[in-house]
């Protein structure tokens, strides 16, 4: 028997639920095959000890061992889970009868029987809302780090249940309020957090962030999903991590085409695209990208753009794209005029001229225009005149063969 405890041990250890490898899980579920069989293939026949290694093993492996269990030992588990479960709840609604600053104790008492009824019956309809209601009392008692767990746990084991609005809800309260801690500076000077139960131990605002991504891959057509999503992109953008900011608003304008942060996501983008154009030496991609995104924000809100403040915003926007694009121009026109290739410092100018005529570049294009005009398209070899004296390296093909095998030149 002990060796058999030990076995099994082993294969608690190397749970898939812990991260495990291949090969481990493999090893965990020899286990389980091993003890199946060793039991006669049928619990209704095997010895009680049996029955409990059967047990445990097929636990390590499936996370619940509901399959192995006997009617009898079905009905016991759920018996103490309602017990639990019962208890729990009147904790819960005595620590509800109180002040909050009182209540805390009670609340933590709750969680700790809810707890005990979510592992006596796992996987059952009492277990979902015994979790939630862990996740709620750890909520109320403000212990926000383990109520976000309990939460998340809780999504993750019973995805698309009748708790998942709730759950997301209580998520994005909990995310908003460590983003706005760290905004107001109330995080305190330690880099490290020991004593508030209510805040992470580090990056409060990071985990805020964090929270509200799981949101929208927890739940991606839940109500909250695009809230999330918009209010992960302005935190972004308020640390300045405009690559960051522009990835959650892409994903805002492109998966929910009709949020209410439709709007302000487009004016985000674009001014998120301008922060993010690193000057003339480097690629041009977001600034087209932010040209386009402006057009679009004109023909997808005609009524919004026609406000003063708004449409006074965009032209500011569409102005700064314009003359970014001629500054990319004159900077390749005057590298060209240095190298004395006065053909494509023309094309470049005259581009300046044909698409960016408002911009103050145009003027200084027209002048340079005007300079160069009667200097060569190419400036000439240094020292042209050997290659005429001296022979290439390579004696030339003939161009036609004769029938007499003699070659013309």
């Amino acid at each position: 028997m002990l060796f058999f405890d030990q076995l099994i041990d082993r294969a608690n250890g190397f749970a898939p639920a812990r991260r495990s490898g291949r090969r481990e899980r493999r090893y965990a579920r020899l286990l389980l095959a091993g003890a199946v069989m060793l039991g006669g293939c049928s619990t209704m026949q095997s010895p009680k000890w049996m029955r409990s290694v059967q047990n445990r093993a097929y636990r390590a492996v499936n996370g619940s061992d509901e399959a192995l269990l006997t009617a009898q030992e079905r009905e016991a588990r759920l018996t103490q889970a309602r017990e639990h479960y019962q208890a729990g709840d009147e904790l819960f609604r005595t620590g509800s009868r109180k002040r909050r600053d009182a209540a805390a104790d009670d609340f933590i008492k709750a969680a700790k029987q809810f707890d005990k009824a979510a592992k006596a019956h796992p996987g059952s309809a009492i277990a979902q809302d015994a979790m939630f209601m862990r996740a709620e009392s750890l909520f109320f008692a403000d212990h926000l780090p383990k109520a976000e767990q309990a939460y998340a746990r809780l999504q993750k084991e019973f995805p698309n249940s009748r708790h998942s609005d709730r759950c997301a809800a209580r998520l994005f309260a909990i995310a908003q309020y460590w983003i706005e801690t760290k905004r107001a500076g109330g995080s305190g000077i330690m880099v490290v957090n020991f004593t508030d139960e209510k805040r992470p131990w580090y990056d409060v605002d990071g985990h805020g962030i964090r929270v509200l991504d799981q949101i929208r891959y927890d739940d991606p057509t839940g109500r909250l999903a695009d809230d999330a999503t918009m209010a992960a992109a302005v935190e972004h953008f308020r640390q300045k991590r405009y690559g960051d900011a522009d990835e959650f608003l892409t994903d805002l304008r492109e998966t929910f085409t009709d949020s209410e942060h439709l709007f302000n996501a487009h004016l985000l983008g674009i001014r998120c695209k301008l922060e993010m154009y690193g000057g003339p030496k480097y690629s041009q991609l977001v600034l087209e990208e932010a040209d386009k995104l402006i057009n679009q924000t004109r023909m997808r809100f005609p009524d919004k753009v026609r406000e003063p403040e708004t449409r006074e915003m965009i032209a500011r926007a569409a102005a700064e794209v314009d003359y970014r694009q001629a500054e990319r121009l004159i900077v390749r026109a005057e590298y060209r005029e240095k190298r004395r290739e006065y053909g494509a410092a023309r094309i470049y100018y005259q581009q300046i001229l044909a698409k960016h005529d408002k911009t103050p570049y145009a003027d200084q294009a027209r002048q340079r225009l005007d300079v160069i005009e009667p200097y060569p398209a190419l400036p000439k070899r240094p020292l042209e005149w050997l290659t005429k004296v001296f022979p290439e390296g390579q004696r030339a093909k003939p161009l036609i063969t004769t029938e007499s095998g003699s070659m013309l030149r």
